[in-house]
């Protein structure tokens, strides 16, 4: 594999198309895979033919890869041919033509009201670490934020006067409300935490790790698994459980699919509408369980 080609990709995917940094780590990865399938047989990206690339595709699934990963590996090599192809790179994209596996996908885990608040109460507010922990746990499910968008906030993108927070992702800015819990856990942090755990005090991370360095990805999972054991919770619980959780519960309470929607930060709809057809079919399965005449 040619790696100024793939250098040049990446950039022109951060530079131009302002991908975040963990979607860009994808890319690299989806590709450079696919390099060393090329160089073990002597082949260059240029070379690549839709049969090859089918064949590559039978391998990953001989190798136990799921339909959702070669689905997400095509994607990838998709738009690596057509930055290539536009760039009169290659004559031809040789993605095209072949189809995306169907996936069959599984509804979002959500955890019942008992459940989250066993979770945001395992935090105890008697260390510095204690009271990050409560400001992070009590945001996420107050807001519905990705992991991403939780380590990127600021100082500034936090407004504990008028209960909301300021999200930017892929150059589009959001406002979220939080509720009365999440912000005097935040401001516990702010005046009890924040400033102890700096190891500059010029840093404008909103969250930092026991380093005092802006908190990454990894180190929010950590502390997800570490209260989700310590809460003897038996699902399996990830930092995207607490945005499913925000938003079947907004919805179970009469939030608009709008509103959620824009919350989310989901750009199409239909995203959105999969907590609605859960709804529905918990709704269905009591009427079942429940009506006489069912």
């Amino acid at each position: 594999m040619n790696n100024n080609l793939v250098d040049n990709f990446l950039n022109f995917l951060e530079n131009d198309k302002k991908l975040s940094n963990n979607t860009l780590q994808s890319y690299n990865r989806d590709i450079k895979l696919y390099g060393n399938y090329l160089d073990a047989h002597n082949m260059n990206a240029i070379e690549g033919t839709e049969n090859s690339i089918k064949e590559y595709f039978t391998e990953l699934k001989s190798e136990g890869k799921a339909d959702s990963t070669i689905s997400r590996n095509l994607a990838s090599l998709r738009s690596f041919y057509q930055y290539l192809y536009k760039n009169k790179i290659v004559s031809e994209d040789p993605t095209s033509h072949i189809e995306s596996p169907k996936i069959t996908r599984k509804p979002p885990k959500i955890l019942s009201t008992e459940q989250v608040e066993l979770l945001l109460n395992q935090p105890k507010c008697v260390d510095l670490k204690g009271y990050r922990d409560k400001a992070m746990l009590e945001l996420v499910y107050a807001t519905g934020i990705r992991v991403t968008e939780l380590i990127s906030l600021d100082l500034d993108d936090l407004d504990l006067d008028a209960s909301s927070i300021k999200c930017t992702t892929h150059g589009k800015e959001r406002i979220i409300p939080i509720g009365s819990i999440a912000n005097s856990a935040l401001t516990d942090y702010l005046n009890k935490a924040r400033k102890s755990m700096l190891k500059d005090e010029d840093d404008q991370a909103l969250f930092v790790n026991v380093n005092g360095k802006r908190l990454t990805r990894q180190g929010f999972w950590k502390i997800i698994k570490q209260y989700k054991n310590q809460a003897d919770i038996d699902v399996d619980i990830t930092p995207h459980t607490l945005r499913h959780s925000f938003a079947m519960h907004l919805l179970e309470n009469g939030a608009e699919l709008r509103a959620i929607q824009e919350m989310l930060g989901h750009s199409d709809i239909s995203s959105t509408q999969v907590y609605a057809q859960m709804e529905q079919d918990r709704i269905k399965t009591m009427y079942m369980k429940s009506h006489p005449r069912a």
